[in-house]
């Protein structure tokens, strides 16, 4: 296994009490000396990465000021929105494929190359910059291959505890006119690793926003959620700090 590849990007300057993003899901890069053992169209899928959110992520540090850390490895090699010792962290299937080169994986091999030093960068990212407002972005398959289960939203905002910012964020996207999903379509309750770690244990607000990925397939349309995004959390941080704290 490369060791070299880092597995994660920053892009931008983070403003300190300002906006920051991360998206544990941007990339479907295999290192060297890892061989998933799948056909190679299967990386283009939802399966290896998170389709528009490296465009979307990228697009929010260089047009809006959103400083970005984004995930450099493929979620097939390991999650990154998945804490050490959860039996996702390396799958042997997903969505109905099988993932033959990760049966018997040497798990804390990947954890010590992949996973550790991503999350300890983005803490010291969190640290430094002592963010507001922190998002994460992942976006979703309109319809899950394995159930034929149709995602009706064109936007979900996920949390577990902390629903502060994302109460905010569900009406301002209502009010776009977008059909919003309330932990839909996952629940932040069972799957918040990431901001579980880095807002919610830092008393930080945040906003988990998942994107239909047929709305952010193209790049023009990864430009506009950047702008809609930016927008909403902007509004979400205002909003935020004219609330007296209880």
């Amino acid at each position: 296994m490369s060791e070299r590849h880092s597995p994660f990007i920053q892009i931008g300057t983070p403003q300190r009490g300002g906006i920051v993003a991360v998206a544990d899901h941007a990339s479907n890069f295999v290192p060297d000396g890892i061989d998933l053992g799948i056909a190679p169209d299967l990386m283009e899928q939802h399966i290896a990465i998170d389709i528009g959110t490296a465009g979307v992520a990228v697009r929010l540090a260089r047009q809006h000021g959103i400083a970005a850390h984004l995930a450099n490895v493929s979620r097939l090699v390991i999650d990154l929105h998945r804490n050490e010792g959860d039996k996702g962290l390396v799958v042997t299937s997903s969505d109905g494929h099988t993932i033959p080169g990760n049966i018997g994986a040497d798990l804390e091999r990947r954890i010590a190359a992949y996973h550790r030093p991503y999350h300890d960068a983005f803490a010291q990212m969190v640290a430094e910059a002592q963010p507001s407002l922190i998002l994460a972005i992942h976006s979703f398959t309109p319809v899950m291959g394995s159930t034929g289960e149709r995602r009706p939203w064109d936007v979900g905002l996920l949390y577990n505890q902390d629903d502060r910012a994302a109460r905010i964020a569900i009406e301002l996207f209502e009010g776009m006119g977008f059909t919003v999903g309330d932990n839909e379509p996952y629940s932040g309750k069972q799957l918040n690793a990431t901001m579980d770690r880095h807002a919610e244990a830092n008393g930080i607000p945040y906003l988990t926003i998942e994107l239909r990925q047929d709305l952010v397939s193209r790049k023009s349309h990864q430009a506009v959620w950047a702008d809609r995004i930016a927008q909403v959390a902007q509004q979400v941080q205002a909003a935020l700090a004219a609330t007296p704290e209880t």
